[in-house]
């Protein structure tokens, strides 16, 4: 099984206490970095995609200067890339990236686990179970909600976790993973009943309050997650 590299417990030992947006200290920048960072992870922006600052400060009814700040700590972070004498523009990430971001969920989604574990539980992570398990198993299941459900209650894990450094890494890591989830297909049907069983397994572990199972089976969810996303990921870059 795969183990975090060093260079991962280097990354989260180093932000653990800084907030990454170090940079951005004014409401309006805060709101333009939350807008933009939004607008990429949903898919709005998509890699390789040239910024404009000056549609973007209108678009998001701000000043430029704002903006400005906000893609500067978005290139910072390595989500956005200036190039030199041509503009910024959205990163496309490689494999090796989608390994790196792999290595930092294991590490971060692990422990988030076991953390929401010791805790039994949140409220919001119930609810999320509850919507799992109320979808149908048949061909009328809508791929799109469970995915969006799926995203939910990985979230809800980090709310249950009751660590709010722990949640900012993971909504780092989450735009940046949403980059590189853009160049591969959705799952199709099949797999994305597996990824509903696999999450209500890992719901439950953490409400019987067991963090040795419920860290496990998030580290086995990822895990075929990751071979699944390398395959779609290799067959778009040919």
């Amino acid at each position: 099984m795969l183990e975090p590299s060093c260079g991962v417990w280097t990354f989260i030992w180093l932000y653990a206490g800084i907030p990454v947006m170090k940079q951005t200290n004014t409401k309006a920048s805060s709101t333009a970095y939350e807008a933009i960072r939004s607008m990429i992870a949903q898919g709005q922006l998509s890699p390789g995609e040239e910024l404009s600052e000056r549609s973007l400060a209108e678009s998001l009814q701000l000043g430029r200067t704002p903006v400005r700040e906000a893609i500067k700590d978005l290139c910072r972070e390595g989500v956005l890339m200036s190039v030199p004498l041509r503009g910024t523009f959205v990163q496309r990430l490689s494999v090796e990236d989608l390994k790196e971001i792999h290595e930092v969920r294991l590490a971060l989604e692990g422990m988030a686990a076991k953390l929401a574990a010791e805790k039994g539980g949140s409220p919001e992570l119930r609810a999320c179970l509850a919507e799992l398990q109320a979808l149908p198993d048949g061909p009328e299941l809508d791929t799109f909600e469970a995915q969006r459900i799926g995203w939910d209650f990985h979230k809800a894990i980090f709310q249950a976790a009751g660590n709010k450094r722990l949640a900012k890494l993971y909504a780092d890591v989450r735009v940046q993973n949403s980059l590189a989830m853009q160049r591969v297909k959705n799952y199709d049907a099949e797999r994305t009943r597996v990824v509903i069983k696999e999450h209500i397994a890992i719901g439950n572990a953490i409400l019987d309050r067991n963090q040795t199972l419920a860290h496990q089976l998030v580290w086995d969810h990822l895990q075929k997650a990751m071979e699944t996303k390398l395959r779609s990921l290799l067959a778009v870059l040919g």
